[in-house]
């Protein structure tokens, strides 16, 4: 009976290999070559997946992508329905507040170090960057709406700010100068501020 190779679990272990190797030595050092390396299997093999390194990094960053909605959705269900709470949980998960997250974080910088030069992953990060945005605007508008912020308060543009400040505590939160719960506090008294 011939042996059945499920194509996409094989893809996403290549790209768990690149992520690994990005988050020690940054994209540069994700060769096909070193990726095979890292990955456990031979350049071939990777080949025979990816038909080049340009297609490798656009799955990987689609991957990392959907595994941070994975992470923000998690904690957005796990909130409940009161919109600040919801609003709150979808701004704690796009920080690097454990392990994994912390890894993706380190990943995702080198991908926005990519973007800085390459116009297509400019504009996945864009879009990316648009769709949460429009989800933080959304449930401002609902807090707003049911009275748990201000009347006053602009969804579009505290979404702005709120965003700016999130990657600012990513980044903070990747080099210790905050601790998860330092980065959360600070997180809250923001939201506080909004009320």
């Amino acid at each position: 009976m011939p042996k059945i190779v499920d194509h996409d679990a094989r893809r996403h272990e290549i790209a768990a290999a690149l992520w690994r190797l990005a988050a020690r030595e940054g994209l540069e050092a994700a060769s096909l070559a070193s990726v095979a390396t890292e990955a456990g299997v031979s350049k071939g093999r990777v080949q025979h997946y990816f038909g080049s390194r340009e297609e490798l990094l656009a799955f990987a960053a689609t991957a990392l992508r959907e595994r941070l909605g994975e992470r923000v959705r998690a904690r957005v269900l796990a909130a409940g329905s009161e919109p600040l709470a919801v609003v709150r949980a979808l701004l704690a998960g796009l920080l690097p507040l454990d392990d994994d997250a912390r890894a993706d974080a380190l990943v995702g910088s080198a991908f926005l170090v990519r973007a800085v030069v390459d116009p297509v992953a400019r504009e996945r990060l864009r879009t990316g960057e648009e769709e949460i945005l429009a989800a933080l605007a959304d449930g401002l508008a609902r807090a707003r709406d049911t009275g748990a912020l201000a009347a006053s308060v602009d969804p579009v543009g505290e979404a702005e700010v709120l965003h700016a400040l999130v990657g600012g505590l990513a980044d903070s939160l990747l080099v210790d100068r905050h601790t998860p719960d330092s980065a959360l506090a600070a997180l809250d008294r923001y939201l506080e501020r909004l009320a």
